[in-house]
């Protein structure tokens, strides 16, 4: 392995959530993000984040009495808390130097060592007043935009490495198929720009020796994909004709997906089912599985920091000893837990003005607004479940989650929460907190009691919410989709909600929900405090101790960054 006072390994991934002072992130590909380089960090490996400014962050949320929302930038400065770095590098974009610096962020490990986080940046003199605007909005813009940030990123990215020094790295981690570009740099590194015409096999299998894919996207049309005619404009028609002889293009564009598939030597999907579904759609690639993780001390509620100090004092430096958690008393987890609802329902109130009772069965919902995340399902049977809150005992929600600007659907969403809340204000308490960010996240995972989850199967690559509320001992409600197809033991773990054999029977899963709800969740929460917290103590000795990112980060280094095989070269043997 290479010694760790060289950097092997870049990370690449449009957003990433360093710091909770930085918006520069929209969810959990950048919390992901940040939570394998704070893992790289503890774990002191020689690796660097790559990512942009985002100057204007993703946005700030709005929302008014109906749920509707609106958005406003959240600019931050940058020169109060990131460290200016002296080179300045070229991209070129529509025939023309775009001028990139970077700034640096340090995360610092358990034992001190550090893991350093560049944010390129294209607000300079040189550029005109629309390329400064490059590196501001995160996933803004019109295609041109998205592709110019694109190349930023990944042709950016690598030549601003070299500038300040990195010149022998091992791996390029592509974190979905954004920083793809970064395979082009290496090429052209490989055979120099002037040279794009003869590309051979060779000079590709030397770029897919260094570079590592995983893909989050589960389904084919959300890959990103640009027109050939833009690609050319912006990237020029010598490097186009390349992704052509390369078969990087489908359906007449440039499609970064198949351009990190072809051009890597380990792709992965982000767990088991979503690595199977993903192999069904790129048949002609071998595509492996590491299920996503959460780094374990940053998302442990300080009470539960507390409790696992005292009994399981090694858990930082080695999260399975979380699984030792079966051996800690049911009256202390259950102690923690309501501390961490207390914190909780204090921020709503300060929040929202809305009090919510701590004696009160709470649910969670909180995520990215989207409309196959369809949060409005607890809702489908507003009768329903007023029969459940009088037969079973009282209930209350707190919802969380942001919309694309541009997802009409994920807003629509947004407001059949507040819809919903409004007809049940005489029964069921519906929090939605605004603005919704890790600070939230954090709060939210820690003091709910159950942590409900209904995407539309398949859609959920992953999720990792679920993961952080396991750390502290918050079973899930949840379809089996995503890790929770791996981390659900029912009754043990959380519940299930539906049945594999009937995956598109919205009405079964519906009735499931209720079912559970109604017949073993509330009953267990008011009548049984000791099994729900025996449920809570073996949700973290089995799926906290696994679903970290220290497990997963050990994943990518002995089967993707330092394995032997390359089998992604059956593969391109055609290509060429």
């Amino acid at each position: 392995m290479t010694p760790a006072n060289e950097i092997s390994i870049a990370y690449f991934s449009m957003e990433i959530a360093a710091d909770p002072r930085f918006p520069t992130y929209s969810g959990g590909l950048g919390v992901l993000a940040a939570d394998m380089l704070r893992s790289a960090a503890d774990a002191g490996l020689a690796m660097v984040g790559v990512t942009l400014l985002h100057r204007k962050g993703y946005f700030r949320q709005r929302l008014d009495e109906k749920g509707r929302q609106s958005e406003e930038s959240q600019e931050w400065n940058p020169e109060k808390v990131l460290e200016a770095l002296g080179p300045v590098i070229s991209v070129f974009l529509e025939g023309k130097e775009v001028k990139v610096r970077g700034w640096r962020h340090l995360i610092t490990g358990l034992t001190g060592h550090t893991v350093p986080v560049f944010f390129l940046d294209a607000e300079l003199a040189e550029n005109s007043a629309w390329e400064q605007t490059l590196t501001d909005h995160l996933y803004g813009g019109d295609d041109t935009y998205r592709l110019c940030q694109e190349a930023i990123l990944g042709i950016g990215g690598v030549r601003f490495l070299r500038a300040i020094g990195h010149r022998n790295i091992s791996r390029f981690h592509m974190n979905e198929g954004h920083s793809a570009l970064l395979t082009l740099a290496l090429l052209e590194e490989e055979i120099g720009r002037q040279n794009l015409t003869k590309v051979s096999l060779a000079d590709i299998e030397k770029v897919r020796e260094k570079c590592v894919f995983t893909t989050h996207t589960p389904v084919p049309a959300a890959s990103d994909q640009f027109p050939l005619d833009l690609a050319t404009r912006i990237l020029g028609a010598d490097r186009v004709r390349t992704f052509l002889e390369t078969e990087c293009c489908t359906c007449g564009a440039l499609n970064m997906t198949y351009l990190a598939l072809r051009c890597s030597r380990y792709i992965n999907g982000v767990a088991m089912r979503h690595g199977e579904l993903s192999q069904s759609m790129f048949p002609n690639y071998p595509v492996h599985s590491i299920t996503n993780g959460v780094h374990a001390a940053t998302w442990t509620s300080s009470h539960f920091q507390e409790l696992y100090d005292r009994h399981l004092p090694e858990w930082r430096h080695d999260n399975l000893y979380l699984r030792y958690a079966v051996g800690i008393g049911v009256k202390e987890i259950l102690r923690a837990h309501l501390q961490a609802k207390r914190e909780l329902l204090r921020e709503i109130k300060q929040a929202t003005g809305v009090e919510l009772s701590e004696n009160v069965a709470t649910l969670g919902f909180a995520r990215r607004a989207a409309e196959y995340k369809r949060a409005y399902l607890l809702f489908s049977d507003l009768n329903r479940l007023r029969a459940v809150q009088k037969n079973a005992g009282p209930f209350q929600v707190v919802f969380g989650g942001k919309a694309h600007p541009r997802d009409e659907s994920g807003k629509a969403e947004i407001r059949k929460v507040f819809e919903a809340a409004a007809v049940l204000r005489d029964a069921i308490p519906v929090v939605y907190v605004s603005d919704y960010d890790v600070r939230w996240a954090k709060l939210l995972t820690a003091g709910v009691d159950v942590w409900l989850n209904t995407p539309h199967r398949p859609l959920e690559a992953s999720g990792t919410s679920g993961m952080k509320a396991a750390l502290n001992g918050v079973p899930s409600l949840s379809i089996r989709d995503g890790w929770w197809v791996e981390g659900h033991f029912e009754g043990v773990t959380g519940w299930s909600i539906g049945y594999d054999e009937d995956p598109e029977l919205r009405d079964v899963e519906i009735a499931s929900l209720y079912e559970k709800l109604e017949h073993t969740i509330l009953p267990l929460l008011y009548s049984q405090p000791q099994g729900y917290g025996e449920i809570m103590r073996s949700t973290i000795a089995v799926n906290g101790s696994f679903f970290n990112t220290q497990r997963m980060l050990s994943q990518y280094l002995r089967d993707a960054y330092y394995s032997k095989s390359t089998d992604t070269g059956s593969a391109l043997t055609d290509i060429i």
